[in-house]
Formats: structure tokens, C-alpha cells, sequence
């Protein structure tokens, strides 16, 4: 189209009605086949498809026409009325009548012919074609001026002027129409242009295309979607500038399903080829995530400008890959179209989103090299460039050379700041931008709050806090959800709360921060209760809300709700989401249900060193020991590496199945890694060597290191006690003391142990009043156990026994396992009797409670005694837990029960234990009978002694180590007198060094002695 000549006269209308200055154009044109020039400019950034009316339309469009565009049917000069009465010429306006009916205003010119009459006379026929002429004229000049007001975006004038249409009682003809829904939809103000375009008597497309413009011009996507929907029902066919602005409007709101059927279209009429409409479609492929589909498009196209290079780029600037991006930048500087500030900013997007320093340098390089560096909008791009890529410093050097920031400057340095975990320099930051009375926004205020989280600053945060509400942003989603987050991160759960009832406009995002205040053990509850109410609203939950809601699951360790939550996934199908999957592993494993657990943690694509950490933590906690060791194993094959955690998880499933060989190697794993001296490892290891036997290397570890916490003192105290080593556990507590550690009430379980195991009851009685008086710690029934069982085993029943009235444990079962074990030691049948009625009573499925006041019995010849205790465990269906001992011999470990004859080797394994068993008859050793609690002749009773399962492991041990290193030995049950007896002569007469934990302490065996000075 030849552009218009433009004859410009400015004069004084004041005999029209304005109060200033009227443009008046004499526009000479050629004839234009296409539509005028002025609404080129509204479809420049065309990017959405839409339908024909030949498609069959997979979208409803929303009553749009009639119902959407002109729900309140004003004549078109109400849009005007504000500005003809700003104008303040003591002119009326003239009212158009409302009704159903288009009605156009005809206010004709006072000197025109009155009536519908043809005119006749030569003289009449002279001053109708003057008079026709004439309007013809004034036409053509208020449409110059109305494009000239929508070119300025001058709303207020172009009011104006529609207003003096009106006064002046033309009849508009179809261009002035369009100019009048064009001034209003390119000023921004697409209700005004609704309500002209509903006026005007025969639409066009491109009457049409102005108003969908407007829309997208206001960020109303599917408004304009719908527009185009309504334009081919009502038969109107588009052009390129159609469909170029219908698919910007499916671009907006990411309608790739119409957008498509608008591509088809374009294709059958054949305006694909158009440069408009092809750039707008590789614009939305590509904010659609379409990067094929784009690069396809533009490579169809039969040219190529700046924005079709910039769309593209820009899509796969968004998904990340810089090394695309780089590649078409360089094809576009090697063409003939030059790059803009913008396609640089592109660029760095790229590489930002990459993580790609390298690449992000040598875009700063050409921005240094073209002389654009100094620009602030390419600055910024540098600051979140350098951010993204961990060079905060960098990032600062460059915000160092803006001359004059803005508020986007400073909130993206600020932003890099918080995102690099430089909180306290992003607060310093934010004080400088105060001093230079740059105003913040609610994205400067979003950083400062997570910088505050970071610090954990709950002061700092509400000072804040209280400059948002000075800057009146405290109704702004994003800062009251980065607020939220803050205060529930720092504890401050009832701040968080109130925020949150204070946010007047709740999103999901809203509603997943206030989650994320309740996933301990106190308020798990509450958080179930808010995802209840969350999904009552009628809010979806995404990736981080199940995330977050099986956390709190997981500290209820209720497996019912953490099912349920699981059902909520699948039906939202974020069942194959990797992370989520990651949580309900973590549920499962901390509810104890690991098959489940294993369950989802095969069906994971991708398992990170968090999900593998989860499942070893899982199995370690189940007391699964060689599973998480297997776990581990696996991990390291799929070159995941462990870190502390995994570690730590790992020693402690080696704890519990006391796997010294697998636990020394993760020792050496985790100093290889250099993690041997994190404060979880080492607890660990401190740990895994005490429950393994060894607590010399316990010690060991434990002096080695620099900082020692109340954990790491609290497992070397415990260590101690369960080593029979009383005085070295006291002895460490008194450091622990000195060295201003605060005990906890771990702590004192193990100092009261201590004091069992060396019958030191008056002491015992001092750590137990200590405990509120001094320490301000609430006894647990641990700790009251720990006291009966050192009066029990000092022999002071008549204590005991008021000690438990006093504190009212009469129906604890752990008190009276600790009295039950007391009177067997002491022989104490009375009291014994009573312990062990009230245990059948409160638990009548164990056995070990039966077996105890059989032995009583037993021990003191009452044999009809122990014959009705067995016959009540077997009306009962109480069965014996068989004896059981383990040892580890050359990293794998081998089980044997009582008299068992299912070892491959148990033959020589007799055989050395008759060896042993005469060699020990000739240094004097006799076994002890009274030791079997069975009425049997003396006979039967050695038979059974000599086959007790720690003797079988020992002999096992003996034949197949030629060395003479320490060997351990662990039973599920209490070892008897006389096998204690036995290991004693046999560390003396080997001179080998014999461990044997039971299911009460650790003995230590070496030269005929046992640490635990035969008091177990």
C-alpha cells in the first residue's frame, strides 16, 4: 500500500466545539486494496491460530457476539460523552436513543434539504452534490485525525473528536467506523471500542481486526480468541492481519490446540506465506514449548525478520538449551538481518537458563564489542546471566556500571544476591537502594523476604514485613506468599497463619506455603486439615503440594492417610513425577513399609542421591541392615555418590545387624570422601564400632573429633555402659560437663545404665534428682526404668516397690520386665511372682515373661512350679523364642540356634568343641548344671549346655581364623552362667580375645576375666 500524503493545517476550531488546537488532515490516498496503514501497526507481533469456520471448532468460544462484546447495548456516542463534557463548550452532546435496533446517529447539517424527497429543480440537484461533497470531505479528515490519535495513543483527543462527530450530525461511512473502534482498542481501552463496534452497521474484517488487536493489545488472550471465533461465524473472512493477531492471542494464553486450526486455515486461503503471520506462528509454537513445530515454521517461511528470529531463539532460550541458541544466533549474524539489545537479551536468557558461563561470556564480549553493554536492559540480562551461572561477583562488577538503576537493576542484583546465598549482601544492597530513593517493587520486596528466610532473621523479617506495608504492597500475592514461606520457615507458624487469612487473593501457591509450616511431629495434623480445606476450594494440587503433604505424613507415620494421599496422586497423574515418587518413598519407608517403599522406588525413572539416601535410611531403620548395605552397593554401580546422610544411614543399619567388616569399610569410604569428620558420620561411626564390640575404636574416633555435640557424647557415654565400662562412662560425663555441653535426656539414660551395671544406687539416685531439679528435664519411663533396675539390682526391693507407688507405674511394662529381671538375679520369688502376674496380665503374648518366672522356679527346685508356667504358655499359644548367636567371619556372617546340625561344617564344629571342652576338664573347668532349668538327670543337662548356641559359634570362629584378633559373638537372648563361665576359660586358656553381646550388655572376655565383673 503507497502511504498516504498527509497535508497538514492547524487552525483554531472553536466554531466546532474544541477548546484547543484542532489537526485537521487533508489525506489523499492512493486506492488501498488492503487495509489502511494505521492498523498495520496493531498486528506488527502476530503469535495465534485460529479457527475457520470450514473447521470444526474444538472450542466453545464463550457468547461472545451479542452477549460478551455488547452485554449493555449504548449507542457508540456514549464513549464520547466523557470528552465532549470535558470540553466544556456549553454545547449539549447529542443522545442517542437506546434499543435493540442499529440505529446510526444522522444529525444532518442545518443547510441540507430537509425530508426524504429526491431532489428535482437543477438548483437543488446543485446543492445536494456540494453538500455530498462536502461530508465526504469531513469524513476523510476525522478519520486522518482519529488514525493520528491512535498512532499517539491519545485517548483524550480522540474522545474528543468522536464527540464533534457526533455534534456535528455526519453520517459516518464505513472508514470512520473503523477508525473509531481503532482509536479506542490501539488507546488501550477495549470497552469503549466494544461498545462503537457494536454500533457499527456493516463489520468488517477490518472493523474486526481493530477490536481483537485491542484485546491483545490488553493481554485479553482468550477474549481475542473468542472475538476471531465470532468473526468466522459471522461469515466475515480474515486476512493476514487477522490471523496474525488471532494467533499472538493464542500465544498469550497458550491455546496450541486452536492455534493450530488458525495455522490450517492460513495454509488453505493462502496467507502462510505472509511475513506477519508466519512470525506469529513460530512465536507461539515456540512459547508453547513446540520447538519442532517452530523450527519448522521458520524454516518455511520465504523470509525471515528479526521478530520470527527472535521467537525462536527466544523458545529455546526457554527450554534451556543454550548450545541451540547459540547455534541460530551465529546463522543469524552470518545472514543479512540484523540483531537488536533484544536478541542479545535472548541470548543470555539462554545461557542463564543453562547454566552456560562460557557461552553467557562471549555474549558479553560482542555487547562490550558493539558498544551496548552500558545499556541497562542488556545489564540486567548480564546480572541474571552471571546470577544463574554462580558468579554473584561478576554479577556485581557489572550492576557496578549502570549509571543509574532503575528498580528492575536493583532488584536483579538483589535477586542474584539471595539466589547465590549472599543474604547479607543482598540486605546491604536493598539499603543502598533506599539511599537512592529508588522506590521497590513487589519482586525486590519477594527477594528481600527469602533473603530474611535464609538468614533465619525472624527481626529482620518482620522490619521487612513492616516496609511492605509502608510501601502498600502487603495485598501483593507474590510478597504474601514469600512472606508466608518466611515466617513458617523461621517457626513463626501463627504469623505465617495470619498472613495467610490476610491474602485476599489465595492461589496455590498461597496455599503451599502455608504446607510447608507443618510437617514436624507437633502439627502434621494441621497440615492434613489445610490440604482437606484446600481441595474444598477447589484448588488442584500440584508437584509441591503432594510433596509437601507427604512430609506431614511421614512425621504421622500414619500409613491409612499416606495411602490415601497416594490415591490422590494417580488420580492426578503425578504418579510418574520422579519427586513425588521420591516422597512416597520417603512415607513409605518412615510408616515401615518397605515393600511398598521398593515398590515405588524401582518404578523411578531417574533416582538421585536423595531417593537412594531415603530407601538406605528405610531399610536402616527397619533394622534391614544388609539391604541398605546392598542399596549402597547398587548406588555407587549407577555412579550415584553417597554424602553424609547416606553414610551415616548406612553405619547405622551396620549398628544394628553389627557388621564390624561392612562398617570399617564405609569408615574408609567416608574418609576417602572426606567425610569422615562431618558431624554425622563420625556419631555414626562412634556407634557402629560400640554395637559392633569394638569401643576402643569407638574411643578412637570419638577423641578424634575437633567439635563434639550432645549426640556424639551421648553414644559414647551409652557406649561405655553397654561395655560393662561403668566408671569410663561417668568419668566422660563429668567431661562432657566441663566442656559446657548441655545434657539431654539421652544423656542420663546412659549415665543411669553406668551406674546399674557397677551397682552404684546412691549415685544413681543423684543423676536421677538431677534430672528437673538441675537440668530442668522431665523424667521418661526410661528413665524411671533405669532407676528400678538399680535399686533391683542393688538388692533393695522394699525401695523398689515404693519407688513404683510413688510414681505411679504400676501399669508400665517396661517396669516391671526390669523387676522381673532383678528377682531372677536375686532370687526373689515373692516379688517375682507378682512382676511377672502383672506382665501376663498387661502383656500375655511374650515369652521371654513366662521363661523369667520359670526360671525363678526353676532356679529354686520348684518344679510343678515350672511345669504349670509351661502348660499356661502352651494353653496360651506362647511359643519360646529359640537361642540364637552370630558371628562374622571374613566379611560374611553365620547364624546358629541351640543344638543346631544344619551347618555345613558342623561336624568339625563338634569336634573342636570336644577338644576345647577336655582340654578345659584338665585345668579343672566343671560344667555348671544348675544353670539348665530343666528337670532332667545331670547327664542330659551337661548334653544341653554343650550345645548352646554361642559354644556352636565359637568353635566356628576358632576353626576358621588362624589369627588371633578379637572375635564377636551376639545372641538374641541373655547368656547363661555357665557359657559365660566357659568363655572365660577358654580367653584364658587361648589367650584369644572373646566379645559376646547379649541382649543386656556386651562382655568383654580376655586372661579369665569378664568386664562385666560377672554382674549382668
Amino acid at each position: 500500500m503507497a502511504a498516504p500524503y498527509l497535508k497538514l493545517n492547524t487552525e483554531m476550531s472553536q466554531r466546532q466545539g474544541f477548546g484547543f488546537p484542532l489537526m485537521e488532515y487533508d489525506c489523499f490516498s492512493l486506492r488501498m486494496s488492503s487495509p489502511p496503514h494505521s492498523f498495520r501497526g496493531v498486528f506488527f507481533f502476530p503469535t495465534c491460530p485460529i479457527q475457520s469456520p470450514s473447521l470444526n471448532l474444538s472450542k466453545k468460544p464463550q457468547k461472545i457476539s451479542r452477549n460478551f462484546q455488547f452485554s449493555i447495548r449504548l449507542k457508540y456516542s456514549s464513549c464520547a460523552f466523557d470528552a465532549i463534557e470535558s470540553n466544556r463548550t456549553g454545547l449539549s452532546p447529542v443522545r442517542l436513543q437506546d434499543g435493540s435496533q442499529k440505529t446510526p446517529c444522522k444529525l444532518w447539517n442545518s443547510n441540507r434539504p430537509k425530508g426524504n424527497r429526491v431532489p428535482e429543480t437543477s438548483e437543488e440537484k446543485k446543492l445536494w452534490k456540494g453538500l455530498d461533497l462536502d461530508s465526504k470531505e469531513r469524513l476523510r479528515r476525522y478519520s486522518g485525525m482519529l488514525r493520528n490519535c491512535a498512532a499517539k495513543g491519545a485517548l483524550r483527543e480522540g474522545k474528543a473528536i468522536h464527540g464533534q462527530v457526533i455534534k456535528s450530525g455526519i453520517d459516518p461511512d464505513s472508514h470512520l467506523w473503523n477508525s473509531l473502534v481503532n482509536v479506542y482498542a490501539k488507546c488501550g481501552s477495549s470497552k469503549y471500542a466494544s461498545k462503537v463496534f457494536g454500533e457499527v452497521p456493516e463489520r468488517d474484517v477490518v472493523s474486526w481486526t481493530a477490536l481483537i488487536a485491542g484485546f491483545v493489545a490488553e493481554g485479553y488472550g482468550s477474549e481475542a480468541v473468542n472475538l476471531f471465533s465470532e468473526m468466522r461465524k459471522e461469515g466475515v473472512v480474515a486476512n493476514e492481519f487477522t490471523y496474525a493477531t488471532a494467533l499472538k492471542a493464542c500465544s498469550m494464553c497458550l491455546d496450541l490446540m486452536f492455534g493450530k486450526q488458525v495455522h490450517a486455515e492460513a495454509i488453505k486461503v493462502g496467507d502462510f506465506s505472509d511475513l506477519f503471520v508466519g512470525s506469529a506462528l513460530v512465536d507461539l509454537y515456540a512459547k508453547g514449548g513446540e520447538m519442532v513445530l517452530a523450527e519448522r515454521v521458520f524454516l518455511c517461511m520465504p523470509e525471515q525478520n528479526p521478530v520470527s528470529w527472535n521467537a525462536l531463539l527466544n523458545g529455546f532460550a526457554q527450554m534451556g538449551d543454550a548450545e541451540k541458541v547459540l547455534d541460530l544466533f551465529f546463522r543469524m549474524t552470518g545472514s543479512e538481518i540484523n540483531f537488536s539489545k533484544f536478541t542479545l537479551s535472548i541470548v543470555l536468557k539462554g545461557c542463564a537458563n543453562s547454566g552456560n558461563l562460557r557461552s553467557g561470556q562471549m555474549v558479553h564480549s560482542l555487547a562490550v564489542r558493539i558498544g551496548c553493554e552500558l545499556d541497562e536492559f542488556i545489564s540486567c540480562c548480564l546480572v541474571d546471566m552471571y546470577s544463574k551461572c554462580g558468579l554473584a561477583g561478576d554479577a556485581l562488577k557489572v550492576f557496578a556500571t549502570i549509571e543509574d538503576p532503575d528498580v528492575v537493576s536493583w532488584s536483579a542484583i538483589i535477586t542474584c544476591l539471595d539466589q547465590n546465598g549472599q543474604s547479607r549482601e543482598a540486605a546491604e544492597v536493598f539499603k543502598r537502594m533506599r539511599y537512592s530513593d529508588v522506590v521497590p517493587n513487589q519482586f525486590t520486596f519477594a527477594s528481600l523476604v527469602s533473603a530474611a528466610t535464609d538468614l533465619g532473621d525472624l527481626y529482620y523479617g518482620e522490619s521487612i514485613h513492616a516496609c511492605v506495608c509502608k510501601y502498600g504492597l502487603e495485598y501483593d500475592n507474590t510478597v504474601c506468599n514469600s512472606l508466608i514461606t518466611m515466617y513458617m520457615k523461621i517457626g513463626s507458624v501463627q504469623d505465617g497463619f495470619q498472613v495467610f487469612k490476610l491474602t485476599t487473593n489465595r492461589d496455590l501457591i498461597s496455599w503451599n506455603a502455608l504446607l510447608s509450616g507443618f510437617h514436624d511431629n507437633e502439627t502434621c495434623d494441621i497440615g492434613l486439615r489445610i490440604f482437606s480445606q484446600m481441595l474444598v476450594e477447589g484448588f488442584n494440587p500440584n508437584m509441591y503440594t503432594f510433596i509437601s503433604i507427604l512430609r506431614s505424613c511421614s512425621s504421622l507415620a500414619d500409613v491409612g492417610i499416606g495411602k490415601q494421599v497416594h490415591a490422590q496422586i494417580v488420580k492426578n497423574s503425578f504418579d510418574g513425577n520422579d519427586f513425588v515418587g521420591t516422597a512416597l518413598v520417603d512415607m513409605y519407608a518412615k510408616s515401615r513399609f518397605l515393600e511398598d517403599a521398593e515398590t515405588i522406588f524401582n518404578r523411578l525413572i531417574k533416582k538421585d542421591l536423595f531417593v537412594w539416601t531415603v530407601i538406605v535410611a528405610g531399610y536402616a531403620l527397619d533394622g534391614q541392615g544388609e539391604k541398605a548395605m546392598k542399596c549402597l552397593i547398587q548406588m555407587q554401580r549407577e555412579c550415584v555418590k553417597p554424602n553424609e546422610f547416606t553414610l551415616a544411614s548406612s553405619l547405622s543399619g551396620c549398628s544394628r545387624i553389627a557388621t564390624l567388616d561392612s562398617g570399617r569399610q564405609l569408615h574408609s569410604l567416608a574418609t576417602k570422601a572426606g567425610q569422615s569428620g562431618d558431624m554425622f558420620v563420625a556419631s555414626a561411626l562412634v556407634d557402629m564400632y560400640a554395637k559392633c564390640g569394638c569401643v576402643e575404636d569407638a574411643e578412637v574416633v570419638f577423641d578424634g573429633l575437633v567439635f563434639r555435640d550432645t549426640i556424639s557424647w551421648n553414644t559414647m557415654i551409652c557406649g561405655y555402659s553397654q561395655h560393662g565400662q561403668g566408671g569410663k562412662a561417668l568419668k566422660a560425663f563429668e567431661v562432657m560437663l566441663e566442656e559446657g555441653t548441655v545434657p539431654d535426656e539421652v544423656t542420663f539414660i546412659g549415665v543411669l545404665s553406668a551406674c546399674s551395671h557397677m551397682g552404684l544406687a546412691e549415685e544413681g539416685k543423684k543423676h536421677f534428682n538431677s534430672l528437673s531439679k538441675i537440668y530442668g528435664i522431665t523424667p521418661t519411663i526410661e528413665h524411671y526404668a533405669c532407676m528400678v533396675d538399680i535399686l533391683g539390682s542393688a538388692g533393695k526391693f522394699d525401695e523398689v516397690e515404693s519407688f513404683i507407688e510413688e510414681m505411679k507405674l504400676t501399669s508400665n511394662v517396661l517396669i516391671w520386665e526390669n523387676v522381673l529381671g532383678a528377682c531372677k538375679t536375686h532370687g526373689n520369688v515373692e516379688f517375682g511372682e507378682r512382676a511377672a502376674m502383672k506382665l501376663l496380665e498387661l502383656e500375655p503374648e511374650i515369652d521371654s515373661n513366662y521363661i523369667l518366672l520359670s526360671n525363678i522356679y526353676a532356679a529354686k527346685g520348684m518344679w510343678d512350679d515350672v511345669t504349670n508356667v509351661r502348660a499356661l504358655m502352651s494353653t496360651r499359644g506362647v511359643k519360646k523364642e529359640p537361642g540364637c548367636s552370630w558371628v562374622e567371619v571374613n566379611g560374611q556372617v553365620h547364624v546358629f540356634l541351640s543344638h543346631d546340625g544344619s551347618h555345613p561344617k558342623i561336624r568339625e564344629i563338634h569336634l573342636k568343641l570336644q577338644d576345647l571342652h577336655q582340654k578345659l576338664m584338665s585345668f579343672g573347668y566343671t560344667p555348671n548344671t544348675d544353670h539348665v532349668l530343666h528337670n532332667v538327670s545331670d547327664r542330659e543337662k551337661k548334653e544341653l549346655l554343650f550345645y548352646h548356641s554361642e559354644r556352636l559359634a565359637l568353635a566356628f570362629a576358632l576353626l576358621s581364623t588362624s589369627t588371633r584378633k578379637t572375635i564377636r559373638i551376639f545372641k538374641n537372648l541373655r547368656i547363661c552362667g555357665d557359657c559365660h563361665d566357659f568363655m572365660k576359660s577358654i580367653s584364658e586358656l587361648t589367650s584369644q580375645e572373646l566379645v559376646v553381646r547379649d541382649i543386656n550388655c556386651f562382655h568383654h572376655f580376655k586372661n579369665g576375666s569378664c568386664s562385666c565383673q560377672n554382674f549382668w
